[in-house]
């Protein structure tokens, strides 16, 4: 990757942040923590590594993007209104009657969106669904799936991660978002995970850990799992819940919030500072 490149996804990390705090306080609140958590991700999928158009949502030579952590919809709202889906204002109808972005990803409403999510455990499976049947076809399509750590409290998880192993599906790559905390805590008070690297290659993945706040660590790791010609391949993202604004990243409770003046002063300092980034030279 060259910088110039580089120095683009770092932008667009920029665009998809600024875009989830704006999206959060025009609605007073809403899934922060864990939407900020993959601003990093999304920007190298969808600014890097994915083959899509924009104006043809349903490509049917496209790779597919599944949010199986669905409570971050806002941050994929973000970034598909960033790689221009849809207008950028159109976002702001989060949650409304008639609105194109419920709180969890629709395939069915929302241009972009490949899998309907939110029923934590589910999504997973449907990407693995999505990859073998690819797999059938003899595509050089590929499925990515953004799991979240707490998610992994489910049963259901597991159960797609033998599936995928089990038949070697080297055309999805599987993430885990390990930002430590879930709805009720931090993960290691819940359900402790334990170290999920070792338990997913105990599953039969490919595994690495990378910093998931570093757009160039997640583009080199992808294009490693790209190279696997006879396993299933599992990147475990290594971020923080509220990634990339210090000052949320700081607020224990940070899964859903109802944001205060104060949190909304941070918003507005956080957002300048951030689009000048953006829409800054290079």
């Amino acid at each position: 990757m060259t910088p110039q490149e580089l120095n683009q996804l770092k932008k667009y990390s920029a665009h998809i942040r600024a875009n989830v705090l704006k999206l959060m306080k025009a609605k007073s609140g809403g899934h922060l923590g864990g939407s900020l958590s993959i601003v990093e991700v999304l920007s190298v999928l969808y600014g890097r590594q994915m083959r899509y158009d924009a104006k043809n949502p349903k490509d049917p030579d496209r790779d597919y993007f599944v949010l199986s952590k669905g409570h971050a919809g806002p941050g994929l709202y973000s970034a598909l209104s960033v790689f221009h889906f849809f207008d950028e204002d159109e976002i702001y109808t989060l949650n409304e009657g008639g609105t194109r972005f419920p709180s969890h990803p629709d395939r069915t409403k929302t241009p972009g969106v490949d899998a309907t999510t939110g029923s934590l455990g589910q999504g997973i499976s449907v990407a693995a669904g999505i990859a073998y049947a690819l797999k059938l076809q003899a595509t050089d399509q590929y499925v990515y799936c953004v799991v979240g750590d707490g998610e992994l409290n489910e049963g259901q998880c597991w159960e797609a991660f033998q599936f995928i192993a089990s038949y070697r599906l080297n055309n999805i790559i599987v993430f885990i978002d390990d930002n430590k905390r879930q709805l009720d805590g931090y993960t290691k008070d819940i359900i402790n995970p334990f170290d999920i690297v070792e338990k997913m290659r105990a599953f039969g993945f490919l595994t690495e850990r990378v910093n998931g706040g570093s757009e160039e660590a997640i583009s080199a790791a992808i294009d490693r799992a790209k190279a696997v010609t006879d396993s299933a391949v599992c990147i475990v993202l290594d971020t923080i819940k509220g990634q990339g604004i210090p000052y949320f990243e700081n607020i224990a409770d940070n899964h859903s919030v109802k944001l205060s003046q104060a949190d909304n002063a941070v918003i507005d300092e956080s957002v300048a500072a951030l689009s000048a980034i953006y829409e800054g030279g290079n």
